[in-house]
Order: structure tokens, then sequence, then C-alpha cells
């Protein structure tokens, strides 16, 4: 699976689409043709014809039999700095289940044939922009035309789960030491939510352990928890809060009432615009269910209406009720960080307008102090650090779609290079101007 437990994933978690894989379903047309062509010449008995080539001196290109010419391969990125790897065991059962050729519609599997070289999901790569000095995180000897179309997938799903996993982190680092939720299933197509939510849960684990922290994971869906048995937890959506004509405090009773005590109670508070009004009703009507269970002898059935925390999800087009106007749209308008202290301050002192008798104040107190503030809409790690920096009392940040971004300083693009051939049983350099065979002491033998 990773670095965190030196056991890799399988086929049973990944479930490819194997036979459509093996014909290169998946495969950038180039990739299959260039199979066709080797397989073909291996048959013909064809061997090399050519004057011109790059062959050391004395090494002669005789009878050299391109068709079954034997390469050694290896992809790396060149993401810009340092780069959480994920998708390698994804990538290496491709390589596993898809390695081989069509005889007589029959696959013949060779990837036993294969010398296979890889580092575990969850190591770090550097890049410092010198393509001369990149980290390889697979490496493979084997007959070019038997893996040739594996190329563009193996490359896609490294490239796609390594972007997200070091965006997290990213994130991660800029948040504190603080939760980061993983929001960001609504922006992209279902099927790649169990490939996001590895990528997520692994940079989680590295961020724990490169700073000795104990973040939990939380995700939206069940699916970005397939590959690691994770589960999707969640609270109130605007919807549900319209289901209620918009009364907040109603929604979330009722929330409260039928749903497991387990799932945390966090009130969405924005939905009309007004996130102090809003925090204090429902925090309101939430102790007052709390109060009454307690009186009652009943503390476990009070727990549900124990209020964790409140979200503040604002447009980035509106400005909220309790912001006054500075004149500086960017510092008044969505969620900022007035925003924030307002509902902080607003939320620790509610208790001292409920006239409650002395003997309970003291309860209400560190209920109104212990709810937590989630901050969500448009955050990304450079807003999280402004953030931070200015000591804003947000203690949990959920994050969507700029996990996924992809530009500048975020392209985790992966490349394969084939870097060596096998000429009369020697292994010679042979790769395209720029590159050359590299190196990575974390890279393992697989088999």
């Amino acid at each position: 699976m990773s670095i965190f437990d030196q056991k890799r994933l399988d086929n049973n978690t990944f479930k490819l689409d194997v036979e459509r894989m093996r014909k290169g379903w998946y495969s950038d047309k180039y990739f299959v043709n260039i199979a066709i062509i080797l397989k073909a010449l291996a048959e013909e008995g064809y061997t090399f014809k050519g004057n011109s080539v790059r062959l050391p001196e004395g090494i002669s290109a005789e009878g050299i039999a391109c068709g079954d010419i034997e390469v050694e391969m290896q992809w790396f990125t060149r993401r810009p700095g340092t780069t959480i790897v994920v998708g390698v065991d994804k990538a290496l059962s491709m390589l596993e289940l898809c390695t081989g050729y069509y005889e007589d519609n029959r696959f013949i599997d060779t990837h036993k044939q294969l010398e296979v070289w890889a580092v575990h999901d969850g190591c770090k790569t550097s890049y410092n922009g010198n393509p001369l000095e990149v980290q390889p995180v697979i490496k493979v000897r084997g007959r070019y035309r038997d893996f040739a179309p594996l190329e563009t997938p193996t490359l896609g799903i490294l490239g796609r789960a390594s972007r997200v996993a070091t965006n997290v982190y990213r994130t991660l680092l800029a948040a504190n030491n603080k939760p980061v939720m993983f929001f960001p299933a609504r922006f992209d197509l279902h099927d790649v939510q169990a490939a996001d939510g590895y990528a997520y849960n692994i940079a989680l684990q590295r961020y724990n352990m490169d700073y000795a922290e104990t973040l939990g994971p939380v995700i939206s869906t069940d699916a970005q928890g397939d590959w690691w048995a994770g589960s999707g937890g969640g609270t109130v959506a605007h919807a549900a809060i319209a289901s209620f004509l918009g009364d907040i405090a109603e929604a979330m009773l009722n929330f409260s009432r039928i749903l497991p005590v387990n799932i945390p109670r966090i009130a969405l508070v924005d939905f009309n615009n007004d996130c102090v009004t809003d925090s204090l009703l429902v925090l309101r009507a939430m102790y007052a269910e709390y109060s009454h269970l307690m009186e009652k002898g009943s503390p476990e059935e009070a727990e549900r209406y124990r209020l964790y925390g409140v979200r503040l999800d604002t447009s980035n087009s509106l400005r909220d009720e309790s912001v006054t106007p500075l004149g500086d749209p960017e510092l008044d308008l969505g969620v900022n960080p007035r925003l924030v202290f307002n509902v902080r301050k607003a939320m620790d002192n509610a208790w001292m307008d409920w006239n409650l008798p002395a003997n309970q104040q003291d309860q209400a107190r560190k209920y109104c102090q212990a709810v937590k503030i989630v901050v969500s809409g448009g955050f990304t790690p450079d807003k999280i650090s402004r953030f931070e920096k200015l000591n804003v009392p947000v203690d949990t940040y959920a994050v969507g779609s700029s996990l996924f971004d992809y530009h500048g300083d975020t392209i985790t693009d992966f490349t394969a290079d084939v870097v060596r051939v096998k000429v009369h049983g020697q292994w010679i350099d042979m790769s395209k101007v720029g590159r050359k065979a590299c190196d990575n002491p974390d890279l393992v033998r697989v088999w």
C-alpha cells in the first residue's frame, strides 16, 4: 500500500478493466502502433538494416532483432520541488495484468519476464529543474512491445494521484496542523473519487509522519475511502436548510434527533447571509435540548445535541451582514477574517444573554466556547496561509477544487522514457537527447 505499512495494493482493490486495457483501449494510439509493428517484425524475423545508429564504438548493429528489442524504461515527474508520489501500486497492477500480447485471440501473459523496480506510495521525489537529474519512481527492463501500450494509463494514474496528494500536502502545511476536510468530489467525474481519496489519505499520513502529528482523514464520499476502508462524512447542505424553509436551527434539531450521534453536528450558517445571527440561533436551540436532557439525567441522549461546530461558506460575491464595509471587496466578501472573528466572539459570549441560573452558567459557557469553526469556499494554500498569519480562529479548513489545481508549480505530469536498450547482451545507453538513465535510492525490486 505505502511506505507506512510496506504492503502493496493489488487488483482486488483497483478492479481494472483488464481486457480492454490489454487491447490498448486506454492507450495513446502511437504506443499501440509500435507494439503492432514490433510484433510483426519479430514474426518476420527482421533484423536491423539501417546505417545511422547511436551505438558506442565497437558495438555492432548487425543481427539486432528490433521486434524483440529489450529496453530499460523509467517513469518520473518534473513537478518543481517535492512531489508526494501516489499511484505506483495501481501502475504496477497494470504492468502485472496487462503485459503481454495476443496470439490467435488468446492473451499471452509475459509480465514475469520483466524486471521491475518501484518506490512505495507516499515516497517523496525532488526535481531541481535539470531533466538529467530526475528521480524515477518505476523502472522496468523487458521486451518493449509487451508493455509499450501501458505507458499511457500508468502515467495517467501517477500524474493524477501524485498531483492530488502533493496539493493536499501543501494545503496541510499551510493549515498549520489544523484538519483539512477533503471536499473536491463535485469538481470532477465520480470515476476518480477512489484514487483521489486514496491520494488524500496518503498525503495526510505523510504529513503526520513528517511532522509527528495525528490528524485524521475527513472525506465526503464513501467512494473516496474505497481503497483504504474509509467512509464519507457530512453534515447539512444548503438544500437541506431550504427544506426547512431557511430555519437553520430547526434543520439542525432534526438532524441531531434522527442521525447517529457519532456524526458531528456541524451547522451550515451562511444560508441567510447572516452567519452571526444564525450561529447564535442554532447554538441556543441546540443547547436548550442538551441542557434539558442533562437535567433529566440522560447524558447519552444529550450528546445528540452537542453542537460540534458551525461552517461558514459565504459566497465570494456576497458580504455577510455582520461585516462592516471597508471599501475593499477582498476584505469584505466571502469568508474573510473579520467574519470569522465576529462569529467566534458572538458564540463565546452567547451564554451571557440566556438568563441562566447560576448553576448552569459554567456548563453553558463551556458548551459555547467548545463549538468549532469550519470554513469553506475558495480556500487555497495561499488563502489559508493568510488566515494563519492573522491568527484567525479557524479550527478546520474544508477544501475543494484547489486540491485539483493544475497550473504553474502544481503541474505534476509524469513522463516515461526509454533510457537503455539491450544489444548483444549488453545494456547500452539509448535515450533521447536531454534525458539519461537516473537512479532513486527508494526504488525496490518488485519482480
